[in-house]
């Protein structure tokens, strides 16, 4: 999308290195997260509580609660 609005043009090899490091970042956060919160090793606990978080963190950011 970014890549759309800003008129850019990239390479199918910067494409798969930008999706590479977003896909690492999304484990990690789901595995942390997991673990955080006494779910090691439930990588679909650490992917909810992972995206819930951040959306209630951005709600209280904007004064939504």
């Amino acid at each position: 999308m970014s890549q759309n609005s800003l008129k850019l043009s990239w390479t199918r090899e910067e494409v798969d290195a930008r999706l590479l490091i977003i896909m690492k970042t999304i484990h990690k956060a789901c595995v942390e997260t997991a673990e955080a919160y006494g779910k090691k090793g439930d990588y679909v606990a650490g992917a909810n509580i992972a995206g819930f978080t951040k959306v209630a963190n951005a709600m209280l950011a904007y004064g939504v609660v």
